[in-house]
């Protein structure tokens, strides 16, 4: 189990790593994001930043169907994800070796170098 702590320390040990002025986390690099809180859209009270959800940039549709059909327990999206080469995480639900795998892999895909 790992938490916002843990995706903030992972992100920032990443070279040209920024961190956006967030409620939550927001993270880029090369001005691109790769992880940040999911903004959940609550009907009556709007968004709603959760910080027990990573949002991860994961390439292209064919790797975010493969995480999602292959991990179900860990991985989701929305409607208003749909076409976005985006997933979202449970942190409660990922061990810390996975999570370092999954934000790195985001980082490298968005111009991360290492």
């Amino acid at each position: 189990m790992v938490d916002a702590d843990d995706v903030r320390r992972l992100a920032l040990s990443l070279d040209g790593v920024e961190e956006i002025d967030s409620d939550g986390f927001d993270f880029r690099v090369a001005g691109r994001g790769f992880v940040w809180s999911y903004p959940e859209r609550v009907p009556g009270r709007g968004r709603i930043l959760r910080t027990d959800i990573a949002v991860l940039y994961v390439g292209d549709e064919a790797e975010k169907q493969a995480l999602l059909l292959g991990e179900p327990e860990l991985f989701f999206t929305t409607p208003g994800y749909d076409g976005l080469p985006l997933v979202m995480v449970r942190l409660e639900k990922v061990a810390p070796a996975r999570l370092a795998e999954l934000v790195t892999d985001a980082w490298h895909m968005r111009g991360g170098a290492g």
